[in-house]
């Protein structure tokens, strides 16, 4: 009776004439898993799992989320319908998905409703707290615990949020803690045969990359990069500028201040053994320079406009990582590789200078590199998890 009442409050509080939009791509023939997630930092993890049963199960997906995601094959990308009878019945009509897989915990009365009339199975993952959308919260008696109560399995972050899903109405033995799901692998490509030369060339040269430098930090990175040729003589410096436009001159800068041997990638120039600064003119070769260089400066995060490169992509790769307070959007992803020790925040651009004078040290970089990369890694097992629950309900064994 609560249930009904708090779902009737809910939808008066939203009446409104159905929305127009683009007409939807026919529904393929088979199995189809909508999954839903609430916003980009959800997506990554939930784009993973969708990858995976494509590509092992053959089954198609549809995927909601308010923020852009790309494309990909057999993973239809759209946003979440207004939360309304009308609309939900229509989504659902539409895409008739076997399972649906919702993350964090926000909570789409209307189209969860019309999701448990028509008994199609609910899980949870990712949990973090149980909420309702944020233009729509209010007091609507008994509704979460209804529909919280309809999940098969609810697969939580931690222990207090197992607690705040038990607490709103989830079925005390449906709740579970997991961790994350594995995030989508960001671990970029390059050419082998380049990395060998370059490496070669190398040889033992401690090296250190600054990723998508902005003009405003440039005096703090040169700064620290000769603070820290008093320490190490042979270091070399990569540098990747945010804007193209900005490799000239900021190699005269380098050449003319500093009295530093520069190499320009784009004019195929060498690194020979003198030289101390390499400047790259392309952001297609990450996955070279992480590979190459044991320390990664990632640009953006210390006086730009927020962190202009992921970092789980040099994470990925056994690259250490050095940012600034200034994380952009990528603040979850630096919050998780800060707790564990993965990742050296500083503040300053002299706190730059110590802390890549600190990570010169073979052991030190090596200690920070392996914890990102076990934090990149992390969820691969709660993945596979979540997969077995989706066959085994498709395979009606749950």
């Amino acid at each position: 009776m609560a249930y009904s009442l708090g779902l009737t409050l809910y939808n008066l509080s939203n009446r409104r004439e159905p929305t127009p939009r683009a007409d939807r791509p026919a529904r393929p023939a088979g199995p189809l898993i909508w999954l839903h997630a609430p916003g980009v930092e959800a997506a990554r993890s939930q784009l993973e799992l969708a990858r995976r049963m494509v590509e092992e199960d053959g089954v198609y997906v549809v995927m909601t989320c308010p923020d852009p995601l790309p494309s990909r094959p057999r993973i239809h990308v759209e946003l979440p319908p207004p939360d309304t009878p009308v609309e939900a019945a229509a989504f659902l009509d539409h895409w008739r998905p076997e399972v649906a897989v919702l993350s964090e915990g926000e909570l789409r009365p209307a189209l969860l409703n019309e999701v448990i009339e028509r008994k199609v199975p609910l899980l949870m993952v990712g949990a973090r707290a149980p909420v309702f959308l944020k233009e729509r919260d209010g007091w609507y008696p008994g509704l979460m615990r209804g529909l919280l109560a309809e999940f098969k399995a609810v697969l939580a972050l931690d222990e207090p949020s197992a607690r705040a899903f038990r607490k709103a109405g989830a079925t005390p033995s449906a709740v579970e803690v997991t961790g994350r799901l594995e995030e989508e692998s960001v671990a970029l490509s390059c050419l082998e045969a380049e990395r060998d030369a370059l490496a070669r060339q190398f040889a033992t040269r401690p090296v250190w990359l600054a990723a998508a430098l902005p003009e405003a930090e440039e005096a703090a990175v040169i700064a620290a990069h000769r603070a820290a040729l008093r320490l190490a003589h042979r270091l070399l410096l990569i540098v990747v500028p945010q804007d193209p436009a900005r490799i000239a001159p900021l190699a005269q800068k380098m050449e003319k201040d500093e009295g530093w041997t520069v190499a320009l990638r784009g004019e195929e120039e060498e690194p020979d053994p003198e030289t101390e600064v390499f400047i790259a003119d392309s952001d297609r070769e990450f996955g070279l320079w992480y590979r190459l260089a044991p320390v990664t400066f990632l640009g953006g995060s210390l006086a730009g406009n927020g962190c202009a490169r992921n970092p789980m992509e040099p994470a990925a790769l056994g690259s250490a990582i050095l940012y600034g307070p200034r994380p952009g959007s990528y603040g979850t992803i630096f919050g998780r590789l800060g707790a564990a020790r993965a990742a050296r925040a500083v503040g300053s651009a002299n706190d730059l200078a110590d802390a890549l004078g600190d990570l010169l040290s073979p052991d030190r970089a090596a200690r920070l590199a392996q914890a990102a990369w076990a934090v990149a890694s992390d969820g691969a097992e709660v993945t596979e998890r979540v997969m077995n629950m989706i066959r085994r309900i498709m395979d009606g064994d749950a």
